[in-house]
């Protein structure tokens, strides 16, 4: 199967190399390539016009295109209710190989591609997360005070990777949905986009860019490695590479261990989320940022030398009653095994634990861990999204009646085995043909992840640096980013509004490779509000010069120590 996948990589992708110039010119010359007017900047009459044209289905087989003109000055960016609205634009909806699963439901791959009027020559794909199953709004700002894409001049596209379902996993009962999932819907999607940004401006995009996090982190990766020509630069936020082998077993794992230590209701069932109160979650941020916080020569509330930070939540232990300075032995222990990571019984690991981090006492990292249910009903992610899919995709066969209680960190791994070699991006630490491509990659991933440990990005990183000749050689076409106090993709103690497209395009089109990226809480953060830091290309942290506001990135440079 492995080898079939592989075949088919090296065919698509070579095909889209070679067809691609051709096609260009077909379609030029179909949409009448003479006019005078320029395709990428035409008057709302006209775009209209092309927008209307792309009905036809724009050559694609087996496709129905659905594409909507928005007139300049009636939308915002993702529909938002207030700011600056954008200009016009050609919104694509678009539906390929419709057909109908083994397990009677309909499936189609479907994707949402938005075409600005006045365009700036490239294209980027946004990747999607969770289970998929949605189109997501291609018009959406990339982070909190950021620009939209398409008001910047981007040809936009997003895919539901190949279902229609959004938290639910149970197309995992049909194996053509499971490969869509995996790489076949977003190959395709990408291709299409293409085809289409051809066939509206009359010519090919100059440059392509993905930025996805979470599960469109392991998105960007896999086209790094499935088709490392799509694409010229890729950012790969707190990618799930490992999400169907390690990470949800780390899940299952960390769920367990925090409903160990749950009080129980009148009916002796463990209520999750007061395993640890958000005071006890304070305690343990603030002994986090007294024990390692000074390490980077600040003591600002943040760990940027995460790692210098060592950590043992032994020192909260009460040695009496529980109070509210002190944790029971009970929560000490479920700390210390999800922080250290799960293992079986021969001791062997599964996947990394966490660093330590203040953005523990965030509302972000609660929501994956313990939930806010106050029933014995739990309402994390753990118990909603990561065990959904354990049981219809990650299993091989499914199991949709598991327990995942009852996980067996010996034996269960094993059936998540035969998916995660379809899947899962881990592998590939050479990423030859991406670099022969000219390709650049960054990386971003945020200290307070609670279920993408950045451990396991660093630990990737470094394996590449080690297939590439070191740290400094593998620069030359990948960096990573950590971001402190930092939940999963967003929020916590955190400058996590940070522009990391820019970056990378300056990379590919400037040769301007980050050394740094600003970032800053905005102004309604709860924490830091305008606060600036410079992200710093690993192994590299930020530091206090010494001297000036330490609100201000000015006044730290990046370090190795």
């Amino acid at each position: 199967m492995l080898a079939a996948i592989g075949d088919n990589t090296v065919r698509t992708s070579t095909y889209f190399r070679a067809s691609g110039t051709a096609l260009a010119v077909a379609l030029l010359s179909a949409c009448g390539g003479g006019s005078s007017a320029d395709p990428a900047h035409l008057d709302a009459t006209a775009a209209a016009a092309r927008c209307a044209d792309l009905a036809g289905g724009a050559g694609l087989a087996d496709t129905t295109l659905t594409p909507q003109y928005v007139p300049a000055g009636t939308r915002r960016a993702g529909g938002a209710a207030t700011g600056d609205f954008l200009g016009g634009y050609c919104v694509v909806t678009g539906a390929m190989n419709p057909r109908t699963g083994v397990d009677g439901h309909h499936y189609q791959i479907g994707f949402q591609l938005s075409l600005p009027d006045d365009w700036n020559g490239r294209f980027l794909y946004v990747g999607g997360g969770g289970n998929d199953g949605t189109l997501r709004d291609t018009t959406a700002a990339l982070g909190g005070g950021l620009t939209s894409p398409v008001a910047q001049g981007y040809a936009v596209v997003s895919t539901d990777a190949g279902h229609q379902t959004t938290l639910a996993a149970d197309f995992g009962g049909d194996p053509q949905a499971r490969i869509d999932h995996a790489y076949n819907a977003h190959d395709k999607a990408a291709v299409a986009a293409k085809t289409i940004i051809a066939r509206r401006y009359q010519k090919s995009a100059a440059k392509s860019y993905f930025q996805g996090c979470s599960g469109g982190g392991r998105q960007g990766m896999m086209f790094s490695q499935r088709f490392p020509d799509y694409f010229d630069g890729i950012v790969a936020m707190a990618p799930a590479q490992r999400v169907s082998s390690g990470a949800t077993v780390a899940a299952m794992w960390n769920n367990i261990q925090f409903t160990n230590a749950a009080p129980l209701d009148g009916n002796g069932k463990p209520i999750l989320s007061q395993a640890l109160s958000s005071a006890d979650l304070q305690l343990v941020a603030t002994a986090v940022t007294n024990a390692c916080d000074a390490a980077d020569g600040a003591a600002d509330g943040m760990v940027n030398n995460f790692k210098a930070c060592t950590f043992n939540p032994a020192v909260l232990q009460c040695s009496g009653a529980k109070t509210a300075t002190c944790l029971t032995s009970t929560q000490v222990t479920a700390l210390q095994n999800v922080f250290g990571g799960p293992h079986n019984s021969s001791g062997q690991a599964l996947y990394p634990g966490q660093p330590w981090d203040p953005g523990i006492a965030s509302a972000g990292w609660r929501a994956w861990t313990l939930g806010t249910s106050t029933t014995a009903t739990p309402n994390s992610l753990y118990n909603l999204l990561m065990s959904d899919a354990l049981r219809n995709e990650f299993f091989t066969p499914p199991d949709p009646g598991f327990d995942i209680l009852k996980f067996n960190f010996d034996t269960d791994p094993q059936r998540m085995e035969a998916f995660s070699q379809v899947y899962d991006t881990y592998r590939d630490t050479k990423l030859s043909a991406f670099q022969a491509h000219g390709g650049k990659l960054l990386f971003v991933h945020g200290l307070a992840d609670p279920i993408f440990s950045p451990l396991d990005t660093r630990d990737y990183y470094e394996k590449l640096a080690a297939s590439n000749g070191g740290i400094a050689a593998t620069q030359s076409f990948a960096r990573a980013f950590f971001v402190p106090g930092m939940n999963h993709c967003s929020g916590g103690p955190a400058t996590d509004s940070f522009d990391a497209l820019q970056a990378v395009v300056d990379w590919v089109e400037k040769g301007q490779a980050p050394d740094s990226i600003k970032a800053t809480a905005l102004a309604t953060s709860a924490y830091f509000p305008n606060r600036t830091r410079p992200l710093c290309p690993y192994p590299k942290f930020a530091k206090y010069k010494g001297t000036g506001s330490l609100e201000d990135a000015a006044n730290f440079t990046c370090e190795s120590s």
